[in-house]
């Protein structure tokens, strides 16, 4: 465990050093500064143990996606029927709703058979390689708490808890020196998502846009020669160098001139990066590119691919973000049929992209959402929120593909067969990239902050651990 955090002006200049470079992992700020010479022998701490993945491409469905209708099929015998709904509702009060029907077709797929719903008939086409989590859970029964909970593995406000990417981050550091460690794709719910909170600026996402230009101002001036980009980028470091030494006390700007470090030498790896058109068109009809409903996500996640190919750590995908997000299905549980469509392909054309490059094995996709829906109906054909028991899944990175683990209830409502707190999740995505959940921890201001907190979870799952 580092040292502890203390605001500007109560650390020395070697205090400051230790905690940026050295601490508990240090943060990629360390290494920029030991390439510099600004920290002689930095040291981050990496793995604890072997890793089976080197990167992570985490797909966030924004809105609470209805396992009920994609990837835990139940039966209709309780369509119509009155059950208990406690513990819902603005006060919490006792009440019973009506079970509503679901309308999709589960069809087996695979060696495994698992079954898929026709929302999902491409992912269908890979589940031999997908590790579905039927017992998920988690506290919070609203969107903006619960994405604070399942992003930061806590509840709540209290503390600038930081996003689980950047834990990520702050733990393995820099595997590309031209690119972040953390970059997010997609508009998410919350800037809680991309937040490096206590760990720092350094640890914080990356922001890529959709679209033609996935990062603004990234390409230098016309006119300009390589060799004059080599010498304004000399010229650059070596100014933040000496100002480094006059202000190293200051975090907030030592991690702001790093970001700008990074900006420059990024416009000259990252475009190359960013530049979809030099890929095969049968590489683009994987992810749908070209075709109007799978265009748009289709784009990112072929751009995940090849972020997380140049060895950016952890890439997050946020899908229909913004508000309380797109998978949030009151009115009718049919909204989701466009979302399915739209990240069906694309999600399948990622996963067989990976492994025809033989990258599957060390890139890990997780696929996964806030909380899930409820079995009852909310204003007819609409689901409710449901943090009790939902579904997550996890592709490659070591991961067991062609198998389900844990199980909800009849209806869907509630994990009740290996119930997993989404905590398990962190803990076993940071197993596979050879951290131990347990020293994920930090001294703040004289508190211990946890990634994990010990009384919620059990740690990784390792039924679905190759």
């Amino acid at each position: 465990m580092g040292g502890p955090l203390f605001p500007c002006g109560r650390v020395s200049r070697r205090g400051f050093l230790h905690q940026a470079g050295g601490g508990f992992f240090g943060v990629a700020m360390g290494a920029l500064w030991a390439e510099a010479g600004e920290i002689q022998d930095a040291d981050l701490h990496g793995p604890h143990f072997p890793p089976r993945a080197k990167s992570v491409i985490f797909l966030f469905m924004c809105g609470g996606v209805s396992h009920i209708d994609t990837f835990d099929p139940k039966d209709n015998k309780w369509a119509g029927k009155l059950i208990d709904a406690v513990g819902f509702g603005d006060n919490n009060a006792a009440m019973r709703r009506p079970v509503i029907a679901c309308h999709r077709t589960f069809t087996r797929h695979g060696q495994s058979g698992i079954p898929v719903s026709d929302w999902f008939p491409h992912v269908g086409g890979v589940i031999d390689e997908v590790a579905v989590v039927r017992s998920m859970w988690c506290h919070e029964g609203n969107h903006f708490p619960a994405v604070i909970e399942t992003c930061t593995g806590h509840r709540g406000r209290a503390f600038d808890h930081p996003t689980f990417g950047s834990w990520v981050s702050y733990a393995l550091g820099t595997a590309n020196k031209n690119l972040p460690t953390f970059v997010n794709l997609g508009r998410a719910s919350s800037p809680v998502q991309l937040t490096g909170g206590y760990l720092g600026a350094g640890a914080a996402a990356t922001p890529f846009q959709p679209g033609e230009t996935p990062i603004p101002n990234l390409k230098p001036p016309r006119g300009g020669t390589a060799a004059e980009r080599d010498r304004q980028l000399q010229a650059l470091q070596e100014l933040n160098r000496e100002f480094r030494e006059h202000h190293a006390i200051e975090s907030d700007i030592a991690a702001r001139a790093g970001a700008y470090e990074l900006a420059a030498r990024m416009q000259l790896a990252a475009p190359k990066v960013v530049d979809l058109s030099g890929e095969p068109q049968h590489v683009k009809e994987l992810y749908g590119i070209g075709e109007p409903a799978t265009d748009d996500f289709g784009r990112q996640l072929l751009l995940a691919r090849r972020l997380s190919e140049q060895g950016v750590r952890f890439v997050q995908v946020c899908h229909a973000g913004g508000g309380n997000g797109g998978w949030d299905a009151h009115g009718d549980i049919e909204t989701h049929g466009p979302l399915c469509r739209a990240t069906d392909k694309p999600i399948a054309g990622l996963i067989r992209d990976l492994k025809q490059r033989g990258l599957l094995d060390e890139t890990l996709v997780v696929w996964s959402s806030e909380f899930g829906r409820s079995p009852w109906s909310q204003n007819t054909t609409g689901r409710d929120h449901n943090p009790r028991g939902y579904t997550a899944w996890m592709a490659g990175g070591g991961v067991k593909g062609g198998v389900v683990h844990g199980a909800t209830d009849d209806v869907g409502y509630k994990a009740v067969e290996a119930p997993h707190y989404y905590s398990d999740l962190h803990a076993t995505i940071l197993h596979q990239l050879g951290l131990d959940h347990a020293k994920m921890e930090i001294e703040v201001l004289g508190r211990t902050m946890r990634l994990v907190e010990k009384e919620e979870g059990k740690g990784p799952i390792r039924a679905i651990l190759g």
